[in-house]
């Protein structure tokens, strides 16, 4: 006794099809509709800490007008590293970062705070732009750092 099974496959959708009727018990209600886009915040990708820190290292350097290698040598970090701590590529320790800002002439809490000011300034404008506020301060008065 053979049976014979077609050479088709099963195909189970795991999304329900848009313009599939809605399956339920009788009388259900159906699934609200989802917020339309132009109703919508806009997503806002919040700036990273290590491009923040990396900037601030960059821009130093830059208005001091002195080479990567320079300041590499100075901290005692490998270029290539000390070159992607600047473009965020890296999460530098705290040790790192201290030696940086220090060949820079920079204790590490400037170098903090001045990211800070950064992050402050990035988000305040996000912020402003989804309250439909022209200009506003600071929300916070300190620094916040998590681990």
């Amino acid at each position: 006794m053979t049976s014979h099974v077609p050479n088709e496959a099963r195909v189970i959708p795991l999304r329900p099809q848009s313009a599939r009727p809605q399956s339920g018990p009788p009388g259900a209600r159906p699934a609200a509709s989802p917020v339309p886009p132009e109703r919508r915040p806009p997503t806002v990708r919040e700036p990273l800490w290590r491009d923040l820190v990396g900037d601030v290292l960059r821009r130093e350097r830059l208005d001091q007008e002195r080479t990567l290698k320079e300041v590499a040598e100075a901290a005692r970090i490998s270029m290539p590293y000390l070159s992607e701590v600047e473009r965020g590529r890296k999460e530098a320790s705290s040790e790192v970062l201290a030696a940086a800002a220090g060949a820079l002439g920079l204790g590490l809490g400037d170098l903090l705070a001045r990211a800070q000011g950064e992050l402050v300034r990035l988000t305040s404008r996000h912020t402003d732009a989804r309250a439909g506020r022209g200009t506003s301060g600071a929300r916070f008065d300190g620094m916040c750092l998590a681990a």
